[in-house]
């Protein structure tokens, strides 16, 4: 059982060592925190937290570093609780307000986490099976090409060149455009595909094949939507901490190509939508992350969740970045449901 005093100690270690990187000695604790006790004290209750397995020495040193069960007690005990600045706060609404659509907002947030904690930042798309087509929009972009836009109720909007064979006129166009909504607009994503059936068959068969065309780029817009996808930011970040991952970064980057493996982490990882979890190093099944945390937390669009988070090495600054990514999901989920 570790003592009060040995909580604030594994506190003070912790938050030293992810300022300084250096292993923390029972003198520098007592020199940097108000303990009041001799360093003969402090390095008892070391050796307690030692025989705990909170804390390690690293090769030779005289001073420790927090082991993953440590930080895990940190952050679920002993963390402070932040809030981002105001001015952090107004960078958020600013950034973000200025999205042109739905991917230039989740690209946004995605950079914007990324500097605000200086990690890696990950963002997923939200599944649209609960989504439904607002409507259609076609555009004739010449050179016997259409541009298919679809527009989803939560915002979202996709496009996609149809290779029409010949010129389409305008009067062609408005009839395919508003053919195309009568079958799909106000359908959920997840029927959308099966009303096109047919579609071609609504037209004279010198139009037939355009309006084949036109179902097949709906189609594959529909079906992107429902994809599971990331937009990523602040990989270069990992370089400034090559050190944290013992100088091979190759597995990280490895799970950060493999986007099903964060995908499936962040879905694990959050059950509740109003905090931010965590989970750290040896916490992962996956070994290329056994010397990184990832964070997250949910936001809402369209009644559907999905995640943001960061991941970064163990040794990070978990008050601050929990702050980071629970203002930024907040603020995303508000402007989306506004």
């Amino acid at each position: 059982m570790v003592s009060q005093r040995g909580l604030d100690v594994l506190r003070a270690i912790v938050q030293d060592y992810v300022e300084s990187r250096e292993p923390v000695g029972s003198k520098s604790i007592v020199d940097r925190h108000n303990f009041g006790v001799s360093p003969a004290t402090i390095r008892n209750e070391m050796a307690l937290l030692e025989e705990e397995q909170l804390i390690v020495a690293p090769h030779t040193s005289s001073g420790r570093v927090p082991t993953d069960k440590g930080y895990r007690l940190f952050v679920d005990h002993l963390a402070e609780t932040k809030s981002i600045s105001g001015a952090q706060r107004q960078a958020i609404e600013r950034f973000l307000d200025e999205s042109h659509d739905f991917d230039d907002l989740l690209h946004r947030t995605s950079r914007l986490l990324s500097q605000l904690t200086r990690q890696v930042a990950v963002v997923e798309y939200p599944s649209l099976g609960a989504a439904k087509v607002k409507r259609i929009e076609l555009v004739n972009v010449g050179n016997e090409r259409l541009l298919c836009i679809l527009i989803a109720d939560n915002g979202r909007i996709d496009q996609r060149l149809v290779e029409c064979g010949r010129d389409v006129n305008d009067e062609e166009l408005t009839e395919f455009t508003l053919r195309a909504n009568g079958f799909v607009s106000g359908r959920p994503l997840s029927e959308a595909q099966a009303a096109l059936r047919g579609f071609d068959g609504e037209f004279v068969p010198a139009s037939a094949s355009v309006a084949r065309a036109i179902a097949t780029a709906i189609s594959d817009l529909v079906a992107a939507n429902r994809t599971q996808k990331l937009a990523v930011s602040g990989a270069a970040n990992l370089v400034r901490t090559e050190e944290d991952f013992s100088g091979n970064l190759y597995p990280v980057l490895d799970a950060i190509e493999e986007q099903v493996v964060l995908l499936k982490l962040m879905c694990e990882l959050v059950d509740d939508t109003s905090e931010v979890a965590v989970s750290i190093g040896s916490e992962h099944a996956e070994s290329g992350l056994r010397a990184a945390s990832l964070m997250a937390g949910a936001y809402s669009s369209a009644g559907e969740n999905a995640m943001v988070g960061i991941l970064g090495p163990t040794r990070m600054d978990y008050s601050a970045n929990m702050a980071a990514v629970r203002a930024v999901s907040r603020y995303l989920s508000r402007l989306l449901n506004s």
